[in-house]
């Protein structure tokens, strides 16, 4: 099973990953970070099958996946 994290806090919002991901386990958060951006977050890590898509697209590198 892969986990993947992101760094909520240094995340922007543009929801790149969410559009990426094929399992469709990325959504936006309902809280904000301290700069005022909804963080992305994984809503059913158990889905996740490791593909890494989200971590290559994202543009701020705020995505690990581990294996």
């Amino acid at each position: 099973m892969a986990k993947v994290t992101f760094n909520e806090e240094r995340c922007k919002g543009c929801e790149i990953c969410v559009s990426v991901c094929p399992k469709q386990i990325i959504h936006m958060a309902d809280r904000f970070n301290s700069k005022g951006y909804r963080p992305a977050e994984v809503i059913e890590q158990d889905k996740c099958i490791g593909c890494a898509f989200c971590a290559r697209m994202c543009p701020d590198v705020v995505i690990e996946v581990y294996k």
